[in-house]
């Protein structure tokens, strides 16, 4: 059954529709790939995926053992290759919230992001620089 759709809208851009919740992304090609950067290029997109699956399961990490990450950041980076041109490293910083993490809810936290669904469906060649920035 069909959970999202996306259609063409012409001059380079896309409109993305997820079914159940009726929310829409609009993507449009980047200035240098003839586009007009107005809105998340496809591969901005897979970074933001990458970076939005990681913190979910963070989330649920969190959920099950009483860890506080509300007001959690993550800063993403996205280092393009050009031959042929596509992703070649994402860079993502966790900036942690204040708050006195101990190592075992360090360990449960960062485990939980990196066998996010997405991480491990990306192509193992596609660098994945993922670092987490505690303030205590």
């Amino acid at each position: 059954m069909e959970t999202m759709y996306t259609i063409y809208k012409g001059e380079l851009r896309t409109e993305s529709k997820h079914l159940k919740s009726g929310s829409t992304i609009i993507s449009d090609a980047p200035p240098d790939n003839q586009g007009k950067g107005e809105a998340f290029s496809p591969t901005d997109l897979l970074c933001v995926a990458l970076a939005t699956c990681m913190s979910t399961l963070m989330g649920i990490a969190a959920n099950t053992h009483s860890i506080r990450i509300e007001g959690m950041k993550l800063r993403i980076v996205k280092k393009m290759l050009s031959n042929p041109r596509k992703v070649g490293e994402v860079q993502i910083d966790f900036d942690m919230p204040e708050y006195s993490f101990s190592e075992k809810e360090k360990d449960i936290l960062e485990r939980a992001a990196r066998t996010c669904p997405v991480a491990l469906s990306l192509h193992p060649e596609l660098v994945q620089n993922i670092h987490f920035h505690y303030r205590e």
